[in-house]
């Protein structure tokens, strides 16, 4: 069997030093220097030659910085003589350019898959990704894993007897569906649009809501408009009580401070796929670490990573 090398980038090294934990092998070092004209240098401060590496790496702010950084850890693990490079990315920032909704715009989520795969990745292990659709811009395997087993977990704490889960819009409707079987409860959606990325209106709620207490899903909170524009709709439908969840909890520009902020909004649950900004006491941060370190194990084992996260 090869042996597993494990580099963690300079975006979130807490979540890599966890994974390698879980995993029982040591993070190794890695070094980022810059030029005098800006251009950055990476060095993997550990022998890679046929070995199977993975490159831990979410994509977030500075997200160009952080995605050239990965590049450059790929290029290095291939001239090295890595034996597969797999890109660990539990955030892929460049998924929401998944279509062409205007003229003359990039499609930014294909054009960094084939960055990526140029680089020399030979492998993805992703999660909750924007949309279906960005696992087929990659030309390589990936392995799509979510967080809705973490999620469930932590709700099932709570008495879900008058609970609905909400999903903002309905392009994120079936995996709220997935996580409201996994609890027992009925799903509900806002039928939302989008004027610009921090302006959207949701005219409705298809679903009962009225006098329950709402679990409101997203894959992602970033500047939080959508959901404090949802938030309006459900007090409109006289909902009782508000928990929010989500996989990726940026919370851009003060969002967790605004969403905290609201007195009906009970509980903020993200996992740490991203490093999350402190700053509330509503605020959960589950692990998502163990399952991106059985994921690892499994794909450097050969085994079935599908078969991980089959809903129960």
């Amino acid at each position: 069997m090869r042996e597993i090398a494990v580099f963690g980038g300079s975006a979130h090294p807490e979540l890599a030093a966890e994974v390698c934990a879980h995993l029982g092998v040591p993070l190794s070092p890695s070094r980022v220097d810059r030029f005098a004209n800006d251009c950055l240098e990476v060095q993997l401060q550990a022998n890679c030659r046929e070995r199977d590496v993975f490159l831990i790496q979410p994509l977030v702010a500075p997200v160009q910085e952080h995605l050239v950084e990965l590049l450059l850890m790929c290029d290095a693990a291939r001239g090295a003589s890595a034996s597969r490079i797999t890109v660990v990315m539990p955030h892929y920032s460049y998924a929401r350019s998944d279509k062409k909704d205007a003229p003359r715009i990039s499609i930014g989520g294909r054009l960094v898959a084939d960055l990526l795969v140029a680089s020399g990745a030979s492998r993805v292990l992703a999660m909750t990704l924007h949309s279906p659709q960005v696992h087929g811009f990659f030309s390589v395997p990936v392995d799509h894993l979510h967080a809705l087993r973490e999620l469930a977990d932590h709700f099932r704490g709570h008495d879900l007897s008058s609970t609905t889960v909400v999903s903002p819009d309905l392009g994120n409707a079936k995996e709220a569906a997935a996580f409201a079987r996994r609890l027992g409860v009925p799903v509900a959606a806002g039928a939302k649009q989008r004027f610009a990325d921090d302006r959207v209106k949701i005219s409705s709620v298809i679903g009962d809501v009225a006098g329950r207490d709402v679990i409101v899903l997203d894959d992602e909170i970033a500047k939080g408009s959508t959901v404090l524009e949802l938030l309006d709709r459900l007090r409109e439908l006289g909902v009782r009580t508000i928990r929010i969840a989500c996989t990726h909890g940026l919370f851009a520009a003060g969002a967790l401070q605004r969403l905290a902020a609201q007195p009906d909004v009970l509980e903020i649950v993200c996992t740490n796929t991203v490093p999350v900004p402190n700053g509330s006491e509503k605020l959960r941060v589950l692990s998502i670490a163990p399952a991106l370190a059985e994921a690892v194990r499994r794909i450097h084992d050969g085994e079935s990573v599908s078969a991980l996260f089959e809903s129960p």
